[in-house]
């Protein structure tokens, strides 16, 4: 790959900044726009700045703007003056919990924002690909229409139709979404506008759960993440609904930047890929309770409550074959124990140095 200029949002972020260390490790030159506003949603424990620290005093060569994507004008300015080879999108307002208290500044930062980009790079780099950092709440609640069966441990699809999980056919639309999930949603649907109407090289990644130690994780949002800092520090932990058998598919910020890197290398127009661990990374919570106690040697200390998140899915599991098909040299390389130990290790050692 030849050197290249990559813009990437969120760039403090977990996925953002795993796009930072890769492609600037490759020689690429990065610019960087994020204001911290993972620090107003969710306060200091969402915080993202410990992880700016470490970009800037790295040996890459990375230009951080302090910009809200929110901001139509700086946003055109800086694609009139860097004019970036590619674009990732991965900035966002993360949590369906939380979009019902800030509608505004939910729809703002992730339906709006992202057009404000898109038509920024039609405007100054309509050849270059633009990677939006989508999520499989775009489908809402129509996952759980789905027949499940219950084991002592987790949900599951009982249609083996369904067994390597939820394709791109699925719809998005006549369903209960949250309103995080809607302006997503309005996201993901302008910027296959964006791939099909201008004939732009634009991707959606509909990421399942995303995960890595570099998540500044809080409760409404990073499950995995969070629950392993909940379990290493005695933080009271709540699970909600569904008996603790809700299933979510885990995987690594690097395995989701590699995906990125296929598309850059072979771009295509409009695209869209539902990006996860899959069936072998799957793992529901009363699964990653024994997880960490039987291989970790962690007890986490937790409450139940009845009462499930709005729009939160029983059972998702990416389907991946689209995406492999596309780009056969990509596979999931992290397996779900790996991740935890890595998050676990992470942790620990920023425990020591505090």
């Amino acid at each position: 790959m030849k050197t290249l200029k990559i813009l990437i949002t969120g760039s403090s972020g977990l996925i953002g900044s795993e796009a930072v260390r890769y492609f600037g490790a490759q020689g690429h030159k990065i610019i960087g726009i994020d204001n911290n506003l993972r620090k107003y949603f969710f306060g200091k424990d969402g915080d993202t700045s410990w992880n700016l620290k470490t970009l800037l005093n790295s040996s890459i060569d990375f230009t951080h703007l302090d910009v809200d994507i929110r901001d139509r004008t700086k946003i055109q300015d800086i694609y009139k003056t860097h004019r970036p080879d590619v674009t990732i999108h991965c900035a966002s307002q993360p949590s369906h919990d939380l979009a019902a208290k800030i509608p505004f500044d939910d729809f703002d930062t992730n339906a709006v924002g992202t057009l404000n980009l898109l038509e920024a790079s039609r405007r100054f780099t309509l050849e270059s690909p633009f990677i939006y950092m989508s999520t499989n709440k775009v489908y809402g609640d129509t996952p759980n229409e789905l027949e499940l069966i219950e084991t002592p441990t987790r949900y599951d699809y009982k249609d083996p139709a369904y067994y390597d999980g939820i394709d791109e056919t699925m719809r998005i639309d006549r369903t209960k979404h949250s309103l995080f999930g809607a302006s997503k949603a309005a996201a993901d649907l302008v910027t296959q506008e964006y791939g099909r109407y201008f004939n732009m090289p634009t991707v959606c990644f509909r990421g399942g759960c995303l995960t890595g130690p570099a998540h500044s994780a809080v409760e409404l949002h990073g499950f995995l993440s969070y629950f392993v800092k909940a379990a290493l520090t005695g933080k009271k932990y709540t699970i909600f609904g569904y008996k603790g058998k809700q299933v979510r598919d885990q995987i690594h910020s690097k395995d989701v930047v590699r995906a990125f890197e296929c598309f850059i290398n072979k771009p295509r127009s409009g695209e869209v890929y539902n990006l996860g661990g899959g069936r072998n990374n799957s793992i529901s919570i009363l699964e990653c309770i024994n997880l960490l106690k039987d291989s970790f040697g962690l007890t986490l200390d937790y409450t139940y409550s009845d009462n499930n998140r709005i729009g939160d899915h029983i059972c998702y599991i990416s389907n991946l074959k689209k995406l492999k098909s596309h780009y056969p040299e990509w596979a999931i390389s992290i397996d779900v124990i790996s991740i935890i130990k890595e998050i676990i290790n992470t942790k620990r050692d920023i425990q020591k140095e505090s």
